[in-house]
């Protein structure tokens, strides 16, 4: 199969492409710099030159292959609601081009907004009215399955980490160092779902490979970490003390973080295990932070 991936030197997205090529598959990989297109080569991948905002472009390399996985996303959070369309035009583009094709298009979404204190699971629908402008990656893309496309969304949770991670976690671990203490909101309780990244790379090439259309994939290890436990593994790397905020101090001590972090999201990944035959098999959060890679 030959796989166009958006997002291909992404954290994420350079693991799913390291998977499909050594399954065997072919991978054309969207790049935005020179760097991102030498990276590409190096590890055997074509390139295409362009961006989330080149749609005729995406629609070009879409129509050129066997599939699609699409991990690209513009994380401005200063600018979110142009984020979020400029992600839902380039679904709608690389979807056209697929439609009736019965190709298969793996698309990026989250488990966060799924439920609160209990685990999500793939049977969860996201409510288009829970934000002011939503992303609607999942919804958009589901809706070329009646239009001939395999689709399949695959909901990551808030932690997907390994070495490299620029996400949620070093936040956390920075935030710790300029604060000089490492806090958790409330009892601590609430918990964070979190997948290795190259166990959420492989379920991506499963995806494409044998999702049926309309499926909801769930890339979930573990179920729900407390995190006073990661806040205590933090705290220890960087020999600071740990300690409880009020909830409602969460924000003014994490900043726009603090929400995710004050958050009770479990999310279950039954269904897809059972669904795929997948199975995480690399190291959990709190084993990943153990490994002191986040503290360099």
């Amino acid at each position: 199969m030959r796989v166009f991936v958006t997002g291909a030197t992404g954290f994420i997205g350079s693991a799913v492409v390291r998977d499909l090529l050594e399954a065997g598959h072919q991978v054309l990989g969207l790049a935005r710099s020179d760097r991102s297109a030498a990276a590409l080569k190096e590890v055997g991948a074509e390139v295409h030159r362009g961006d989330l905002d080149d749609l005729d472009g995406l629609r070009e390399a879409a129509g050129a292959v066997d599939g699609v996985a699409h991990l690209a996303f513009i994380h401005d959070f200063s600018n979110y609601p142009a984020a979020a369309r400029a992600d839902q035009r380039a679904i709608e583009a690389m979807g056209e081009a697929l439609a009736g094709s019965d190709r298969p298009l793996a698309v990026t979404a989250g488990t966060m907004s799924l439920a609160s204190g209990r685990p999500a699971t793939e049977e969860d629908v996201v409510d288009p009215g829970a934000h002011a402008v939503p992303r609607k990656s999942e919804q958009t893309a589901l809706e070329f399955t009646e239009r001939g496309v395999r689709v399949s969304v695959v909901r990551l949770p808030p932690s997907v980490h390994g070495e490299g991670d620029h996400g949620f976690v070093p936040h956390l671990v920075e935030i710790a160092r300029e604060k000089g203490v490492s806090a958790y909101p409330g009892d601590g309780s609430n918990r964070w779902p979190a997948v290795h990244r190259f166990d959420a790379a492989r379920l991506f090439r499963m995806a494409l490979e044998k999702a049926p259309a309309g499926s909801r994939l769930h890339g979930i290890d573990d179920e729900g970490v407390p995190v006073r436990d990661i806040a205590e593994v933090i705290g220890r790397h960087l020999s600071l003390p740990v300690t409880s905020i009020p909830r409602e101090e969460a924000a003014g001590h994490f900043g726009w973080l603090g929400t995710f972090f004050a958050a009770d999201t479990p999310a279950s990944s039954a269904l897809t295990r059972e669904l795929l035959g997948w199975q995480p098999v690399q190291q959990g959060l709190l084993a990943d932070l153990e490994a002191g890679h986040y503290f360099n």
